[in-house]
């Protein structure tokens, strides 16, 4: 644990050679007059995101890096510094050192680590009694996106408040606190991923051995090159990398938590005992057992959440998910005595919804799973080491447990480009629309169900239809998608 947030010593400050910190002020005093801003809200269900150069340019970063410095510093509960992570998109530095600037002209230090998983951000700004996180990453989107998400200093992502707030101060609905003569410094701090790594192996000692286990790891070309192989094989684990280095140009592209062929057929020909694969910040996983079945967050979710229930160690046998968790898993959880509560598609409403019921265990079907035990935010390397070591302690394999667990309902999830923002956030004013997906309610009654929602991350309908009957479900994806495609997709 970093003891004190004090500026270290013998380190030349990066923003001394990247910006003029004066004319840095007397452009953010201006506002936002040259840039152009969507007219619908910046900030989305994961932060602000969209194509770099586009939406994400030098210009909009830096003065995003202002006003969030002004307003945490305004509300923040300590002096310290600003950490700052990225991942492997080649746009990353162009936005790290905008934002440095417009951090650093806020009178902020920063300490820049790099590149790093998101929830390293997270776990530093907590334990190094920061200001805040920032991490530049657009997730498991393609690589010419990008994106910027906030941590508050005790971990957790920013409030919807305050977020909201920094957007109006972008919008010019705000006054910037006059600048005084003492501005912040960026430095370079790679070690401190080195902490992080640590911490995950922490709570499994002294007892983390997964000798004998052969893992393959899908890392993406992302984040998680920068330390899932060495986090398992300092666990004991035979490790068969994929995509384990670093690309910008090839983030996510046919690979990761999206596409998991590769896995499936790595694990296949190495003979593994199982694999996981992460998205491009490696904030989510997923796994596939031995026989190339695919383990999502709703399997994560009742195989540790089993765990911890015979170990007395979950509240209330409660687990939050949300909408998208598939009817058997929800049905097998209360076969246990169990209690599953959705919450709206995001991790910040599973985070809340935890907060609100006192649960310690939680997570979305995608892999983004969070276990307040160990760590307040979703972390796709924490939850796959801890999952093979689940599997390692019961003696058994990833394959057989889930044998013994539930099957899932037949699911079909299909995205509809919808270009048009004010069409896909209101999509529920389109009569035809509504009345197909009453149609399929109908239809299938308790044994299905619709979900119909806006992205909030890219720009298309998701629709979802999820039933007992396989025939069903194909027959009523197909009729939504149709409907939606010919009076939204326009």
């Amino acid at each position: 644990m970093v003891s004190s947030p004090v500026r270290p010593t013998g380190t030349v400050p990066v923003s001394q050679q990247l910006i003029d910190t004066e004319a840095v002020v007397e452009r953010s005093l201006k506002g936002l007059s040259g840039l152009q801003l969507p007219a619908g809200p910046l900030f989305g269900t994961d932060g602000i995101r969209g194509k770099a150069g586009e939406l994400l340019n030098a210009p909009l970063a830096m003065e995003i890096g202002y006003w969030a410095g002004q307003i945490m510093q305004a509300q923040g509960l300590t002096d310290g510094p600003i950490i700052l992570g990225q991942d492997s998109r080649t746009s990353g530095h162009m936005l790290a050192t905008a934002l440095s600037a417009g951090l650093t002209s806020a009178g902020l230090d920063v300490w820049h680590i790099g590149l790093c998983p998101t929830p390293a951000v997270a776990y530093l700004a907590e334990s190094c009694q920061a200001l805040g996180g920032i991490m530049i990453s657009a997730s498991h989107n393609p690589p010419a996106d990008n994106g910027i998400k906030f941590f508050g200093g005790d971990g957790t992502k920013l409030s919807s408040h305050v977020q909201a707030t920094i957007e109006a101060a972008l919008r010019g609905q705000a006054t910037a606190i006059a600048a005084g003569s003492s501005w912040g410094q960026c430095y370079y701090r790679p070690e401190l991923v080195n902490r992080y790594a640590s911490f995950l192996h922490e709570p499994l000692l002294p007892g983390l051995d997964l000798a004998g286990m052969k893992v393959v790891l899908d890392m993406a070309w992302g984040s998680a090159t920068r330390l899932a192989e060495q986090v398992f094989v300092e666990a004991g684990a035979e490790v068969i990398a994929l995509h384990g280095v670093p690309d910008g140009d090839r983030i996510n592209v046919d690979c990761g938590s999206t596409h998991l062929e590769p896995l499936k057929a790595a694990i296949q020909a190495h003979g593994a005992d199982l694999g996981f694969a992460f998205d491009g910040d490696a904030d989510r996983v997923m796994a596939v057992d031995a026989q190339g079945r695919v383990v999502d967050g709703d399997y994560i979710l009742y195989l540790w959440g089993k765990r911890l229930q015979e170990q007395g160690q979950l509240p209330n046998d409660t687990l939050i998910s949300t909408v998208m968790a598939n009817l058997g898993f929800e049905r097998a959880w209360e076969k246990l005595g169990g209690t599953l509560v959705r919450t709206q598609v995001g991790d910040q409403h599973v985070y809340s919804e935890m907060v609100r019921r006192g649960a310690k265990l939680g997570g979305e079907q995608s892999g983004h799973i969070l276990c307040h035990h160990y760590s307040l935010t979703g972390d796709g390397i924490l939850t796959a080491l801890h999952l093979a070591t689940l599997v390692q302690t019961l003696g058994g394999s990833l394959a057989a447990l889930v044998d013994d667990s539930f099957q899932t309902y037949p699911q079909k999830l299909q995205n509809v480009m919808v270009a048009d923002r004010d069409r896909r956030l209101n999509w529920q004013d389109c009569a035809p629309v509504c009345q197909a997906v009453v149609a399929a309610e109908q239809a299938m009654g308790d044994a299905g169900r619709v979900l119909v929602r806006p992205s909030g991350t890219e720009p298309v309908i998701r629709v979802m239809v999820e039933a007992a009957d396989a025939g069903l479900v194909d027959r009523w994806t197909q009729h939504i998608v149709q409907v939606v495609s010919q009076h939204l997709a326009v």
